[in-house]
């Protein structure tokens, strides 16, 4: 009987769907699983939930300025704060979406590519231009982003998307599920792999 993957649902400007992004690949090859990534967009989540960005929150803005790098440098992950943050993701989210699509073989370097660009090396994902370097540098079709960002279809994949995660009860990124479980947040890893290792507890 085939095993379900763990999906990993987040918005590419999530720290914490970062540094989550890093570990995720080696719990689930250490499980035997695979990951579906699926990216959407905060937006629908902030609505729904009545929050906003965790950095413009009371107190918890504040937190997350001083957890965030400690986190990264518990992992040994590259960061650096970007500016501007947040930004908007969809352009990045969409050219993942297109690759999933047509060249699946490219879609997890195109994500952790956007991923470090951004929190590793400040470059604003949210500019066309920083994503067409990308792509050019990932060696794909010069036309790559231009063609999956106005592509209709896509538009509606990713619209579908945060609609699926509403549906699957995410409250903020990264959140993951597996087995029917969910799992939100980077602290959660732990927890997540646990429950991979004993089969649910």
């Amino acid at each position: 009987m085939p095993v379900s993957p763990i999906t990993f649902f987040f918005d590419f400007s999530s720290p914490y769907a970062y540094l989550a992004s890093t570990q995720i690949e080696a719990i689930a090859a250490r499980h035997l699983r695979d990951i579906e990534w699926v990216p959407m967009l905060l937006g629908p989540v902030f609505q729904t939930t009545g929050s906003k960005p965790l950095i413009d929150q009371p107190l918890k803005g504040d937190y997350a300025r001083i957890d965030i790098p400690r986190s990264a440098r518990f992992l040994g992950v590259p960061f650096v704060q970007p500016e501007p943050f947040p930004i908007a993701t969809y352009q990045a989210a969409r050219v993942l979406i297109g690759l999933q699509r047509d060249l699946p073989t490219q879609a997890a370097p195109w994500l952790h590519r956007c991923f470090s660009a951004y929190f590793a090396q400040n470059r604003n994902i949210a500019e066309l231009p920083v994503l067409e370097a990308l792509a050019a540098e990932q060696g794909l079709a010069s036309d790559t982003v231009a063609r999956y960002t106005a592509d209709p279809a896509i538009k509606a994949q990713l619209k579908a998307n945060c609609d699926r995660a509403l549906q699957q009860g995410m409250c903020g990124a990264p959140f993951m599920v597996v087995d029917d479980q969910p799992f939100w947040g980077a602290d959660r890893l732990p927890q997540l792999e646990h429950w991979l290792q004993t089969g649910g507890f």
